[in-house]
């Protein structure tokens, strides 16, 4: 058995793969149970590895692009993954939604402030109140597109949805307050928002 290169001793050849010369290895291990028998496997492997090593060296073995520079070997980008569907706004609501300045937020809201505190006064001036509230959303959602249709139909949205579940609510709540003073507030405060982040 000493005659024999330590590819024989292994029993691959020599332009065999790093794969069979391992495969080689463990089945001869696993096949003798002769402590100097694995010693001579272990030898002819290493004998084999240094052989590879040495002939890498030389360049006589040509080494796989992915083995001798594994960072050129880059897998492809991941794909862009589509939006979930629930987290899409519809086109025609991301059209209408604006990202207000402050100035946009802050000035609407001080006129419907001072609008609910007039209505606080008393009941018959509610109905002025509204009406003021209304032009004043009609004026900040034409001021910011120049589109006085789709401002019109904001503001009376706005409106009738307030002045409706305003109602309702002082209805449910069974405040001290009139039933009028808490709708016109709740349309002040809906006309802000439609006001201020719609446009």
């Amino acid at each position: 058995m000493s005659d024999q290169s330590p590819y024989e001793q292994l029993g691959v050849t020599e332009d065999a793969s790093f794969d069979e010369i391992q495969a080689a290895r463990s089945r001869l291990i696993g096949l003798n149970d002769d402590r100097q028998a694995v010693e001579r496997i272990e030898m002819a492997y290493d004998a084999v590895l240094m052989d590879r090593l040495r002939l890498r060296q030389e360049g006589k073995i040509k080494v796989p692009e992915g083995i001798r520079f594994p960072e050129r070997v880059m897998s492809p980008p991941p794909k862009s993954l589509p939006e979930p569907p629930s987290t899409r706004m519809p086109e025609w609501l991301q059209g209408a939604i604006d990202t207000p300045s402050q100035s946009d937020i802050l000035l609407p809201a001080g006129v419907f402030a001072a609008l609910s505190v007039f209505s606080a006064i008393g009941v018959s001036y509610v109905p002025i109140c509204l009406a003021l509230g209304a032009g004043a959303s009609l004026y900040f959602l034409n001021r910011k597109e120049k589109r006085f249709g789709r401002a019109v139909l904001f503001t009376l949205v706005g409106v009738v949805v307030g002045i409706l579940v305003g109602g309702q609510l002082a209805a449910l709540l069974g405040s001290q307050l009139d039933p009028q003073i808490i709708a016109a507030w709740l349309t002040f405060f809906i006309l802000w928002l439609t006001s201020s982040y719609l446009r």
